[in-house]
């Protein structure tokens, strides 16, 4: 009778072992670049919103007249600056556009004295996985003194 020496490992326990590393190594780095993606996100997204607060703490600075006049047809403000740009960052890809619409304007709102108050809206578009994505800020200006 001869006797195998049973010790040591076969082939199977080899291929089986490997196959277990392999899914874990492959579940481990999926859920790394999915945490990776996620935080690449948020902070597009967080720069974005940076961006949209303070272009809307601008407008609110420089006041009602740089706006009059204008509506959302409108290309330029009266300074005659583009109100639709690129936004000069640390990383590029970010836009922003700048929509100004008088308050007689909006929907059942015929009545009202037309340019008195604009709604101005700010909205700043980046790209994030190949999809366009944008964060939007509003708010209103209204006429200090009626002549």
């Amino acid at each position: 009778m001869i006797r195998r020496n049973e010790k040591g490992y076969t082939v199977i326990d080899i291929a089986i072992s490997i196959a277990v590393i392999f899914i874990f190594i492959s579940i481990l780095s999926m859920l790394f670049y999915e945490f990776n993606s996620s935080a690449t996100e948020i902070e597009r997204k967080t720069q974005a919103t940076y961006l949209a607060i303070n272009e809307i703490e601008q407008i609110k600075s420089t006041g009602f007249e740089k706006y009059q006049g204008i509506n959302q047809d409108s290309l330029v403000d009266n300074d005659g600056n583009a109100l639709k740009t690129p936004v000069e960052t640390s990383e590029e890809g970010f836009s922003k556009t700048i929509t100004v619409q008088d308050y007689q304007d909006l929907e059942g709102n015929g009545t009202a004295t037309p340019d008195l108050v604009k709604i101005i809206t700010v909205k700043i578009s980046y790209l994030f996985r190949g999809q366009e994505q944008s964060v939007e800020l509003s708010t209103v200006l209204s006429k200090e003194n009626q002549e």
